[in-house]
């Protein structure tokens, strides 16, 4: 494959172009935070020095400049955010009521659909299962890994294994497991890990992202072996931090390993236990590299956010995918208010 440059010269104008606007904004940004502090730490100085040669009293700070100097570098944050979240929120949401050119108004339509529509529905009940098994089965691994390594030799080097998979892209993950299940005909060496093993036990193989609803299941396989180590991580943290006086107390009340852990260990990890499960969550109903890279969301696979990107980049359905989109945000929306108000508490009980 030849790569002419002529013809390509446009694009990559435009991505050199991109590249010097990200250099300019980022180091404009780089140098504003570094020169304005230092500014007002010159000015203060000047001010203390000019008040210890008058003899008179150094200048109080003024609330007002604290609130400019404050309201300076929360400026780009709350216009990021106006740009990258509540402008694209709010149009996303007026979309979600226009038909599928953006120009006419249908009111619920949209929504009415999702609930309508025999693959749709399919859809949700994907994502159902998905956001049902995967934090549950992932924070169990999780905390399997955490209570098993413990304490263990080569513990570092084991939680570094466990973790390894997070490291990976969804992307890369994906692929690495499509070689695990992949498949070739009864007559040729079979590449795939899975079905290897099948056959090496005296059976046949099998399409098996191609049987539903077994496929779904073998990709939430994936999604767990990338969340346990988040979760392991998390939860050997909060294992090591149960104070060593109340272990102490429980073994010398005599209880076993199984008391010990449903007793003390897990009343301990609560907290913890509610990150790991909320983080999980959101990640699980945003999924989308996944189900794309694996399967492409055909063979009854397909979730919310991979349908969202279908309806409106594929087939042109802006109202449709935008109440997808919306719809999507309004899952999401109750965990992360469980999260907020379960910090909160934390933080008033602690």
């Amino acid at each position: 494959m030849n790569f002419d440059f002529a013809d390509q010269a446009p694009k990559l104008m435009m991505l050199l172009w991109g590249l010097v606007a990200f250099a300019v904004v980022v180091g404009g940004l780089i140098v504003l935070l570094d020169a304005v502090p230092a500014f007002f730490a010159r000015h203060r100085e000047a001010q203390l020095v000019a008040a210890s040669v008058s003899g008179s009293p150094p200048p109080r700070r003024t609330k007002p400049r604290e609130g400019l100097f404050a309201l300076f570098f929360l400026l780009p944050t709350v216009l990021l955010l106006l740009i990258g979240l509540v402008v694209p929120a709010v149009r996303t949401t007026l979309l979600s009521f226009m038909d599928s050119g953006s120009q006419n108004w249908v009111g619920l339509d949209n929504y009415r659909w999702m609930f309508a529509e025999d693959a749709i529905v399919r859809v949700l009940l994907n994502t159902l299962v998905w956001v049902t098994l995967v934090p549950l089965v992932a924070t169990a691994m999780g905390l399997l890994y955490a209570v098993l390594v413990d304490k263990a030799r080569l513990e570092s080097l084991a939680k570094s294994l466990i973790f390894m998979p997070l490291a990976i892209s969804f992307v890369g993950a994906s692929i690495i497991w499509r070689f695990v299940y992949a498949y070739r005909d009864e007559d040729q060496e079979q590449i795939g890990l899975l079905n290897q093993i099948v056959v090496s036990l005296g059976g046949a193989p099998r399409q098996w992202l191609l049987d539903s609803p077994l496929n779904t299941l073998l990709l939430i396989v994936i999604m767990v072996w990338i969340q346990a180590g988040f979760a392991m991580v998390v939860l050997s943290a909060a294992i090591k931090a149960i104070p060593a006086d109340i272990v102490e107390a429980a073994r010398l009340d005599g209880v076993n390993p199984w008391q010990m852990f449903r007793q003390i260990t897990l009343p301990s990890i609560r907290p913890a236990l509610i990150v790991v499960v909320v983080t999980i969550s959101i990640a699980t109903l945003k999924v989308f590299d996944i189900v794309r890279t694996a399967t492409n969301g055909n063979y009854d696979t397909s979730v919310i956010a991979n349908e969202m990107y279908n309806q409106a980049f594929r087939y042109g359905e802006n109202g449709q995918g935008s109440a997808l989109a919306v719809f999507l945000f309004v899952l999401v929306v109750p965990i992360v208010i469980f999260q907020i108000r379960n910090l909160r508490r934390q933080r008033r009980e602690g």
